[in-house]
């Protein structure tokens, strides 16, 4: 589980640069560049949650040796 959510994370975030880089670089109408940039907030937003949510998650290989030690 956590590994796909690696992967969505950093697809999130290449596509947010794109985004950006877009916005950066190229002239587009008000409502195409608001657009872009409600998604390139949108996949921040999502990309820092994924983030936290991996941060929390435990190791496995520190789970497994916790488990070897424990008085259980």
């Amino acid at each position: 589980m956590e590994c796909a959510l690696f992967w969505i994370f950093v697809l999130l975030n290449g596509l947010s640069t794109a985004i950006s880089y877009l916005l950066r670089t190229q002239e587009f109408a008000l409502p195409v560049a608001l657009l872009l940039a409600g998604f390139a907030l949108g996949n921040m937003i999502y990309g820092i949650r994924i983030a936290m949510r991996l941060m929390r998650m435990p190791d496995p290989s520190i789970a497994s040796t916790e488990s070897r030690y424990s008085d259980g």
